[in-house]
């Protein structure tokens, strides 16, 4: 390797990835996801021409190629005649994607990015539960209760109540029939499941106080109360992150 090799455009060494990926371009295109969403390559500016970026990634030209094609399906990028790989703006970023949402949480001072998780999941987790509380079957209500039973059992051993805590979710979701809502709900919730600012605290107390929560969410569906289901899962969302947040910014996008 040599020593234009050994650094990158700006400078920095190159990274680890240089010395043996599994995948080239998935490694250069989370690299550049990376300097994209944290301004390294901000909005309205050119990328590296493709020989720079093949001699700073020592990466041949197929891969930076692809790694082109694959920030276009991310909407990072678009490629204009005699301007070269130009970054779009924020607003055209795909955010459900894996990279970006994680890039962007990863440099997201204030948790707006994590606030606006929150709002999402709570816009179409209240809704589902509006419909559950309608169309729940005796089955339905039983697998929510015993969820509800097991997570009172288990509030000492934090990974198997958040594995019954996940399910309670599931199956409201699943009752509701809403397939969208469950999908996009269950995408956002892995992919920010193990960010730490994110999880926040999770001590015995705030487990119980959680359980509470879901209590009311299955009484409210168990009687038919499709408003009060919405409002005690709209409830239960804000609260619980409220806590886990902290006292970070006024988390003003959460006012309703």
């Amino acid at each position: 390797m040599t020593t234009s090799q050994q650094s990158t455009v700006d400078g920095s060494p190159p990274p680890g990835w240089v010395r043996g990926p599994a995948s080239l371009a998935k490694a250069l295109t989370a690299e550049l996801v990376e300097r994209i969403v944290g301004g390294t390559y901000e909005p309205g500016s050119a990328l590296p021409p493709e020989p720079v970026l093949c001699e700073t990634y020592s990466v041949s030209r197929t891969v930076v190629r692809e790694s082109v094609k694959l920030l276009q399906e991310k909407r990072l990028v678009q490629v204009r005649q005699g301007s070269g790989t130009v970054v779009n703006p924020p607003a055209m970023w795909d955010l459900l994607d894996e990279l970006v949402l994680a890039a962007s949480i990863a440099v997201d001072e204030d948790l707006a990015v994590l606030d606006d998780v929150v709002v999402t999941r709570r816009l179409l987790e209240s809704d589902m539960a509006n419909v559950a509380a309608r169309l729940a079957d005796a089955q339905a209500l039983q697998r929510m209760l015993a969820c509800v039973e097991h997570m009172d059992k288990t509030v000492d051993d934090a990974d198997t109540f958040h594995e019954h805590d996940a399910a309670f979710h599931d199956v409201i979701m699943q009752t509701s029939g809403n397939r969208i809502g469950r999908a996009v709900v269950r995408s956002l919730q892995h992919q920010v499941s193990n960010i730490d600012r994110y999880v926040g605290r999770t001590d015995r107390p705030l487990r119980e106080e959680a359980n509470r929560g879901h209590r009311r969410i299955y009484e409210r569906i168990a009687a038919r109360d499709a408003a009060g289901a919405a409002e005690a899962m709209f409830a239960h969302i804000t609260d619980a992150w409220l806590v886990r947040r902290g006292e970070g910014a006024d988390p003003g996008r959460l006012h309703r």
